[in-house]
Parts: C-alpha cells; sequence; structure tokens
C-alpha cells in the first residue's frame, strides 16, 4: 500500500454517491419523470468527473494499494471496511462510471413505466459494482458482489422482454450458484491463513503474502473457479447469457456486457492467479481448452442468429473466451492484453447494445430480416454503427485490434495451437458481424417501415459519442490506457513466473511451502 494523496475518501465517494441519488430519487414524486432523469443523469456525472480525479493523484509505476481507506467493521472475526485500487482497478471504475451515464441517457425515453424504480436501480447498481473493484476484504467484496445481482435482477424481471421471466430466473440461480461457491473458497483461505499465521483475517493484502499448501490451493481454485467463470461466462457456464442480454432493456445489456462480466475477468486477476498460483498453473490447461471452445462455439453459434442482440450477445461468449486465454496465458503480454480487451469489450459491446436498442426503439424488432436499405434514411447512424463494428471485429486502427494482438501475442508463447486456433475464429467474427452490418444497413428497403425511420437526435449521438472516442483513441494511442495497469500486471505476470518452476505434483509443492514456512520462522528468530 501507499499513502493517499488526497484527503478526503474519495473511493468511498465514488461508491455512496450513487446510492445518495438513489435516496434523492426515492423522495421524488413518481410522476416528475423528467425530474426523475435528471437526477439520475447528474448523479452518475458528478460519479464519472469525481473518477477523473483519481487519474490526477493516481500513480503508474507501481503495484500496490492507492486512495487505501481502512476501518475496523467487524473486528472480532477479521472483517474489515478496507477500500484501495490498483491500475486494473482504475481502469475498471473509470469504465463503470462512463457506461453509467450512457445507460442513463440511452434510457431517457426508452423506458416510460416506473421511471423512478428503474433509475433506483440502475444507481444501485453502480454502487455495487464500483464497491467490487476497490474492496479489499473479502467479506466486503463478496457483500458489493451480491449487492450488484439485485439491481440486475429487476431490471431484467421488470423492464426486460416478453420471457424476462424465464430469463431472469436462469440469470439468478447460475449467479447465484456461484457466489455460493466462491464463498466457500473465501471462508477456506480464511482459515488456511490463520491455520498458517495464527491471524484469521479477510485481509486480501494480507492473504496474498502467505504461499498455501497445493491442496488448500486446488480445492479453493475450484470454488473461486465456478464463481468467476460464471460470471465471465465461461463455457460450458454461458447458457444464461444470451437469454438475459436478449431480455434485458437496452440499458441492462450495456451494463451486463460492458461492467458486470469483467467481474468474473477480474476475480481471476485480483485471486485465482496472485492468491492460487500453483493451482492456477496446473488447472491452465484445462481453462485454455474451455477458453477456446468458448472461442470458437460462440463465433458459430453467432453466425446463426436472425435476432441481432441474440447475435452480439453470442458474440460477447467469444470475447471474454479470448479474455480469458489472455489472462491464463499468464506472460506479461497475455495480461496486459486481457486486461485491455476487458476495458475494450465494454466499450464495444456497449456501444453495440446502445445501437441496437436505438433501432429497436424505433422499430421494435430485431429480426435482421425486419431491415436492410436503412443507410439511406439514417445515414449517420450508419457509419457510427459501423465504426463501433469495426472495433468489435478488431480492425487495425480501433480499439479491438490492440488488445486481441497482445492477447494473441502472448497466447502464441503459451501455445501455438491455441492461437492459431483462436485467430481462425477471428475471422469467422468478423464474417458473422460484417454479414449482420451489411444486412441491416445496405441493400434495398424492402419494408415500408423502414422508409419514414429517423436518423439519430442530438441526445443519441451525444450517448454514443464517448464510445466512438474510445474507440479511436485506444486504437491509436493505447499507452494511454495501458500504462496505467501495467505495473500490476507485470507484478502477476512476475508471480507466476516465479512459481512456473514448482512442480504440478501435491505432495512435491507441499513440501516446498513446508520449508518456505520453515525458512520465514528462521528469519523471524
Amino acid at each position: 500500500m501507499i499513502e493517499n494523496a488526497l484527503h478526503f475518501p474519495i473511493l468511498s465517494l465514488l461508491i455512496y454517491i450513487p446510492l445518495i441519488g438513489a435516496i434523492i430519487l426515492f423522495l421524488i414524486s413518481g410522476e416528475h419523470k423528467e425530474a426523475l432523469r435528471s437526477v439520475a443523469l447528474g448523479t452518475t456525472l458528478i460519479n464519472f468527473v469525481l473518477s477523473l480525479i483519481l487519474l490526477v493523484y493516481f500513480d503508474p509505476s507501481t503495484y500496490k494499494m492507492q486512495f487505501v481507506e481502512r476501518v475496523n467493521w467487524i473486528p472480532g472475526v477479521g472483517v474489515e471496511y478496507f477500500l484501495g485500487m490498483d491500475g486494473i482497478s482504475l481502469l475498471l471504475v473509470l469504465l463503470t462510471t462512463l457506461l453509467s451515464i450512457l445507460a442513463v441517457l440511452c434510457s431517457w425515453t426508452a423506458v416510460e413505466e416506473r421511471v423512478k424504480e428503474y433509475m433506483i436501480h440502475m444507481l444501485l447498481l453502480e454502487t455495487g459494482m464500483i464497491g467490487v473493484f476497490v474492496s479489499l476484504d473479502f467479506i466486503l467484496f463478496f457483500v458489493f458482489w451480491e449487492v450488484g445481482l439485485v439491481p440486475m435482477y429487476f431490471l431484467i424481471g421488470v423492464w426486460g422482454g416478453q420471457r424476462r421471466l424465464y430469463a431472469n430466473i436462469k440469470f439468478f440461480l447460475y449467479t447465484l450458484f456461484g457466489s455460493v461457491f466462491m464463498l466457500v473458497g473465501i471462508i477456506a483461505l480464511y482459515y488456511g491463513h490463520g491455520s498458517i499465521t495464527g491471524d484469521y483475517t479477510f485481509n486480501i493484502l494480507k492473504l496474498y503474502e502467505v504461499t498455501y499448501p497445493y491442496n488448500v490451493q486446488w480445492w479453493v481454485f475450484i470454488a473461486f473457479f465456478l464463481g468467476f467463470a460464471i460470471k465471465v461466462p465461461v463455457f460450458p457456464f454461458h447458457t444464461w447469457l444470451p437469454d438475459a442480454h436478449v431480455e434485458a432493456p437496452t440499458a441492462g445489456s450495456v451494463i451486463l456486457a460492458g461492467v458486470l462480466l469483467k467481474m468474473g475477468t477480474y476475480g481471476f486477476l485480483r485471486f485465482n492467479l496472485p492468491l492460487l498460483p500453483d493451482a492456477s498453473r496446473a488447472f491452465t490447461p484445462l481453462v485454455m481448452a474451455l477458453a477456446i471452445i468458448g472461442i470458437t462455439y460462440g463465433a458459430f453459434l453467432a453466425l446463426a442468429q436472425q435476432d441481432v442482440k441474440k447475435l452480439v450477445a453470442y458474440s460477447s461468449v467469444s470475447h471474454l473466451g479470448v479474455i480469458t486465454a489472455g489472462i491464463f496465458a499468464m506472460n506479461q503480454q497475455g495480461l496486459d492484453g486481457g486486461v485491455l480487451q476487458m476495458i475494450n469489450h465494454g466499450i464495444s459491446t456497449g456501444g453495440l447494445f446502445l445501437v441496437i436498442g436505438m433501432i429497436y426503439e424505433r422499430r421494435h424488432t430485431r429480426q435482421i430480416s425486419d431491415f436492410g436499405g436503412i443507410a439511406r434514411v439514417m445515414p449517420v447512424y450508419s457509419v457510427l454503427f459501423m465504426i463501433i463494428t469495426f472495433s468489435s471485429i478488431g480492425l487495425p486502427g480501433t480499439n479491438g485490434f490492440v488488445g486481441e494482438f497482445l492477447v494473441f501475442l502472448g497466447l502464441f508463447r503459451f501455445s501455438t495451437i491455441a492461437s492459431l486456433i483462436g485467430l481462425t475464429v477471428v475471422i469467422i467474427g468478423a464474417a458473422y458481424m460484417l454479414w449482420m452490418y451489411q444486412r441491416v444497413i445496405f441493400g434495398k428497403i424492402t419494408r415500408k417501415e423502414n422508409q419514414s425511420l429517423k436518423d439519430l437526435n442530438l441526445r443519441e449521438i451525444i450517448t454514443l459519442s464517448p464510445i466512438i472516442l474510445f474507440i479511436l483513441w485506444i486504437g491509436i494511442y493505447p499507452s494511454t490506457f495501458m500504462r496505467l495497469a501495467s505495473a500490476s500486471t507485470a507484478h502477476i505476470a512476475e508471480k507466476m513466473k516465479t512459481h512456473g518452476s514448482r512442480s504440478a505434483s501435491g505432495a512435491e509443492a507441499a513440501r516446498e511451502d513446508v520449508a518456505t514456512l520453515q525458512q520465514a520462522k528462521g528469519v523471524v528468530r
């Protein structure tokens, strides 16, 4: 940890400003829809501006936690209110505060019923997401993890599509199932650390300091992997995602794809790799196989979709497989690419859901066959849609290219075969995205409903402008963003390299752990 350069608790403010905004919304009459929308937008704007202050005071040269806040919460069992962030957390917090603004903007006219409750859930969701990325106590992390589950449940269940109840129950059961296993892993680490050091704590930084016996790592890795893999989702835990995306309102899909799914990959980076390095090494072939299957499976299913939103949902399964593969390549290039691609996916896929929502608001259909030729009546929409599509397929000059290039560079060092399979599937990804774009945007207008479509209004252009800006900014000058997390990814890569020489044998790993502890005791004496 390094000392907080600010003289006020900025991370707590980032967490609780949306909560305060939700309380204000609660006090406003539900009949004043414009006031409700304005308060929600103002709250998210304030939080975004506050998050930009972090950039001024953040030191990118260190992997240590910054802006630390620490207060005893339940001292009897070692639970603390403990916040802090490194470069990985910073990027995800900035992404969260940005997409929260866009989620409110895209809901301005799309949501007319129960506006008050809708905006309250949007702000509560922001509180949960930011809390996850800055928590340094496992129980606090778990609390925010669950807080983020509840608002999304209501957003899908109340404001979703025709099959929203089915999608919602599936989403809730899957994520709750994963959360239970994650909690078991947290408790196991709590007792594991206590049995080794005598200090029973949920402090994540203290848990980092101990190398756990291999048999403990093995079981905890499985528990954490199930919790995070369902959230990502990694194949074969992905089946809840397409239904949730299709039935969720536009803002729900933007937040789900942009931020909530990244909570799973963040868990891999923050917990599985640095806390359980030996088990991570042992499970890497399995995880990598699942990632490659997910990349391929998601791409082929996307190719077969007639619903444009479902196509993008399956493309997310493929793209998140790429991110998982980059993380478990466990080298600097793969980790850098994985982190950057987490941000890129949030921007490009969030942007795709935004443009899909805008055309759905006009036509109330998402079937590709119901469109065609709309470039003639919606030229601005068509150009912005094209840029976001190019970003999704990783065209050079866009953000998607930089992230995927680094991931496959790291993956090539891990496995040439896995890298070649992944690169081949990228071509399929370009095929289904370009084919979808061609059928929606070009050709003749065959349906009279499309002849009178109105192009984007000022609010919609403002909503998409940050997406376009970051697509081009990261694509042309990615170092602005990469340098923020490079110290953290380098630290993780070095830790995995140090443990890479360990044997996969559980007995040998356990003997090394005992020897390490004996040496540590000797130093203390």
